[in-house]
């Protein structure tokens, strides 16, 4: 169990860190941001789903997958849904100043503060199951948080922030992982199966994400060329998750 709370923080805390990939898109055009980021985009995917169709549903199944099992990542699905739904709830039309916040700007904070949340729960139901396990989902985790913590820092400029201001709430938003990640834990203390409740939600969130957020942003980039250099990328993605099955 020790181990289990070892590897969770470290593996939130690095997750936090990479909050901070702001910083390195400050000197960055938007022209040359927009060509990484794509590609970013399908490898995250690719490791999203890696890390669902190869880690934790065999994992899953291991145990028995069931009938409950499947409503379990379904319920994944549509708790991943509410969050993306509420993140973009408010919308404001106001011209945009200094001296004025746009709404949207602290809607997007908080949902991504709850996204960050479940993050840190699901990292802890994967050390719970096993190192790899863990180590394939902080993975996933790390991968897709990149390109959505350079989008989240683009929102929040875009809204009335500094971006002094922005990078600072962005990496508190993030430290929440470490709050999700203590709770799991303890939780897994007190309910004997809190893992087998977890790990499904974890692959239904990662199937929303990669399924419903990433490759439709994959298809606005048009052109046979930049959609083969996409497949690569997404092939790759997969390929990460499929070589941390040798550490099982």
């Amino acid at each position: 169990m020790l181990e289990a709370w070892f590897y969770t923080l470290t593996s939130v805390l690095v997750v936090s860190i990479v909050s901070l990939v702001g910083v390195i898109i400050l000197g960055i055009s938007s022209s040359k941001l927009k060509v990484v980021l794509i590609y970013l985009l399908a490898f995250s995917a690719g490791a999203l789903f890696g890390d669902v169709f190869l880690h934790i549903i065999p994992e899953m199944g291991e145990e028995g997958f069931s009938l409950v099992s499947s409503i379990w990542i379904l319920a994944g699905f549509l708790l991943f849904f509410v969050i993306e739904k509420f993140v973009h709830w408010q919308h404001c039309h106001m011209p945009i100043t200094k001296n004025h916040i746009h709404p949207f700007a602290y809607t997007n904070l908080i949902g991504d503060g709850f996204h960050n949340f479940l993050d840190g729960l699901i990292i802890a139901a994967g050390y719970l199951v096993s190192l790899p396990i863990g180590i394939a989902t902080t993975l996933a985790v790390i991968f897709h948080e990149i390109p959505q913590e350079i989008g989240d820092f683009g929102v929040m400029i875009h809204g009335g922030f500094s971006k002094g201001k922005a990078l600072f709430l962005n990496f508190v938003s993030a430290l929440l992982a470490v709050l999700g990640a203590v709770i799991g834990l303890i939780l897994s203390t007190r309910i004997e199966y809190i893992a087998d409740i977890l790990l499904p939600l974890a692959a239904g969130g990662f199937i929303y994400i990669a399924g419903a957020d990433l490759i439709p942003e994959l298809h606005k980039d048009v052109g046979i060329r930049k959609a083969f250099l996409q497949l690569i990328a997404l092939l790759a993605g997969i390929g990460v998750m499929a070589l941390l099955l040798l550490l099982e």
